[in-house]
């Protein structure tokens, strides 16, 4: 049976040469031009010491006014050479080690927060459902803006493979464009690219054989797609393992299993932001190791191409038993090595368990359960709890080591501030 030491290869022909990935995790370390950065260089190579058979990049967008965050790395149009430079030696760093380093592409559609768009672009006019105005009223795309960006896509796809990225992670998950293709929730339209599942699936599938078309045969294509949205009405499971099927035909080397969006923020594990409609979690569910093992086994039934499963792994023994029962061929590692870049390692080596340091970081005192609002206060907690982890890759990318003594609350308003100076010399810049 397989373990985490083992080597695993893709329909395409390459290699990983072990089980174990770093998740794409959002960096904000690109410049005001979104080009990738000497400390970009630096984290990659981190990572890649640290024994990771595949580093998945943060979110690469595809569209400067569509970002996840600031500070994202941009391709978009012909790159000059100082933003190939930066791509190279990242990708270099990435690979030192023997590894694999894949360009995560993405467009965050509606999810672009309104300091970067107050009007982004999506499927049909549907605001993101949470209160605050963080993401501006978005406005449908034409059927021309759709075939321009699968056409990015292509294009990103195929500056990866030209600076020396070995494989690339389309992402159509977590309430990004390509998800809200997907989500009957988000996408109202009425015309090829939206009402049936078909139609629904249809700009992910063009943009799964627009990069296969540019990067070749032999080059690792990836997707991550929701297991569910997990919301009434959404992309619901069954869905997904059509698509699934669908992707596998298409190609797809190793498909990565996650679920939610910003407004059921499932692959945060945020306690107090489950949307109203939500399913409740049930016991086996809350207790589990890995959040989205149980989908991938489903899965794994109908499917042959690889999986990749993130979140909450920790444990050596429930990583092994993952990938013994057919519940993952990859898996995926996050926050923990947001602190520890050789986490990995010290599991090949024999370590037992990964640093559980969200367990550390709770700031709330049990006395305060009577209150009311605590629901509010636990995802406020939750919010804090996901920027100290950024503060972790900020700090390790420009010092080399973890900043673990700062705050949560404190790292939270360094991160912001840090987008909010970005942005500020983005309009200088440009």
């Amino acid at each position: 049976m397989p373990t985490i030491a083992d080597s695993l290869a893709l329909p395409c022909g390459a290699v990983l040469p072990n089980r174990l990935a770093k998740a794409a995790m959002t960096e904000g370390l690109a410049d005001p031009q979104g080009r990738a950065t000497p400390e970009l260089e630096r984290l990659y190579g981190l990572w890649a010491d640290g024994g990771s058979g595949l580093l998945i990049s943060g979110n690469v967008q595809i569209d400067r006014d569509h970002l996840e965050r600031p500070g994202n790395v941009i391709i978009q149009g012909p790159q000059d050479e100082a933003a190939l430079a930066g791509l190279r030696a990242m990708a270099a760093a990435g690979t030192r080690a023997g590894g694999h380093i894949w360009m995560q592409i993405s467009h965050a559609g509606r999810q672009t927060q309104v300091t970067v768009n107050p009007h982004p672009k999506a499927p049909s006019a549907v605001a993101v459902g949470l209160p605050g105005k963080q993401f501006g009223v978005p406005e449908a795309l034409t059927e021309a803006e759709i075939l321009d960006l699968i056409e990015r896509f292509g294009h990103a796809a195929e500056v990866a493979r030209e600076t020396g990225f070995t494989g690339v992670q389309i992402h159509a998950a977590h309430g990004y464009l390509l998800s809200q293709f997907l989500s009957p929730r988000a996408n109202l339209r009425t015309d090829q690219w939206g009402g049936s599942l078909e139609n629904r699936a249809r700009m992910l599938l063009a943009v799964v054989a627009r990069v296969r078309a540019g990067v070749g045969p032999a080059f690792p294509i990836g997707v991550k797609l929701n297991s569910a949205d997990f919301q009434k009405g959404g992309f619901a499971f069954e869905d997904s393992m059509i698509v699934a099927r669908w992707l596998q035909d298409a190609g797809v080397d190793l498909l990565e299993i996650s679920g939610g969006s910003y407004e059921q923020p499932a692959m945060m594990d945020i306690e107090g932001m489950e949307a109203p409609d939500a399913p409740p979690k049930a016991a086996s569910t809350v207790a589990r190791e890995a959040y989205f093992v149980d989908f991938a086994k489903t899965m794994r039934a109908s499917l042959t191409m690889p999986l990749l499963v993130t979140g909450g792994f920790r444990t050596r023994r429930a990583m092994n038993a993952a990938l013994e029962t057919g519940g993952a061929d990859v898996i995926g590692l996050g926050r923990p090595i947001c602190v520890d870049t050789a986490g990995p390692a010290k599991l090949l080596a024999g370590a037992d368990e990964l640093d559980r340091w969200e367990n550390k970081l709770k700031l709330l005192p049990p006395w305060l359960s009577f209150l009311g609002g605590l629901k509010m206060l636990r995802a406020v907690e939750g919010f804090a709890v996901t920027y100290w982890y950024y503060a972790q890759i900020d700090a390790i990318a420009r010092t080399g080591s973890a900043n673990i003594g700062i705050s949560p609350f404190k790292a939270l308003l360094t991160i912001q501030n840090a987008g909010k100076a970005w942005l500020k010399a983005r309009k200088g810049a440009v």
